[in-house]
C-alpha cells in the first residue's frame, strides 16, 4: 500500500473510533439522567413486553390518583405520606415539603424520586395536575368507565333518529 494511502486510512479510522467513543460517553451520561415514567400497575407489576420492573434505588417517576384518606402529615415535621393508584394496585409515595396547591386527594399527581422499596417511592418532587377534567382515553375507560368519542367522526356529534321536535 502507498504510505500516504496508510496515512489517509489511519486518520479515517481514528477518526471513527474517537467518534464512536465520544457517542458511547454521550449515551452513558444521558442513562444516568433519565427518569422513567411509570403508573403503580406497571412499577408493581412490570412495564411492557419484556415485563421489566424499577430496580430498588433506582429513579422513576410515578403518575397516578391520590387515594382518598390516605394523605397522612407529621405534625412536627413537613413529611407527608399517601397512597397513589391508577386501575388496580397502590403504591407509597414518601415526600418531605410543601406540597403544590393543588394536591389533594382525589387528583391526579406526579411523583419523582427514587424507588426505596418495591411499593415505595421517596418523592423528591410532586407535581399536581391542574386540569382534572383531561384524562388518557385509555385510563378514563378504564377507570370510570367512559367512552371516547372522535370529534372527528361524521356522526359524532348528530342526534339520534325519532328524536325530532316533540311538543
Amino acid at each position: 500500500m502507498i504510505p500516504r494511502r496508510k496515512k489517509r486510512l489511519t486518520w479515517v479510522i481514528s477518526l471513527i473510533a474517537g467518534v464512536a467513543v465520544a457517542v458511547s460517553l454521550i449515551l452513558y451520561a444521558l442513562n444516568q439522567n433519565i427518569d422513567l415514567f411509570y403508573t403503580p400497575s406497571e412499577v408493581l407489576a412490570g412495564k411492557g413486553k419484556d415485563l421489566t420492573r424499577p430496580q430498588v434505588g433506582q429513579r422513576i417517576r410515578v403518575g397516578g390518583m391520590v387515594v382518598e384518606d390516605s394523605v397522612r402529615r407529621d405534625p412536627q415535621t413537613l413529611q407527608v405520606h399517601f397512597r397513589v393508584t391508577d386501575t388496580g394496585p397502590e403504591m407509597t409515595v414518601l415526600y418531605t415539603g410543601i406540597l403544590p396547591d393543588l394536591f389533594r386527594e382525589g387528583q391526579g399527581i406526579v411523583a419523582q424520586g427514587i424507588l426505596i422499596e418495591p411499593d415505595v417511592l421517596q418523592a423528591t418532587e410532586v407535581l399536581a395536575k391542574h386540569d382534572e377534567e383531561y384524562m388518557p382515553p385509555e385510563l378514563a375507560e378504564a377507570m370510570k368507565g367512559i367512552k371516547h368519542v372522535n370529534p372527528n367522526a361524521p356522526d359524532a356529534y348528530s342526534e339520534p333518529a325519532g328524536d325530532g321536535d316533540k311538543q
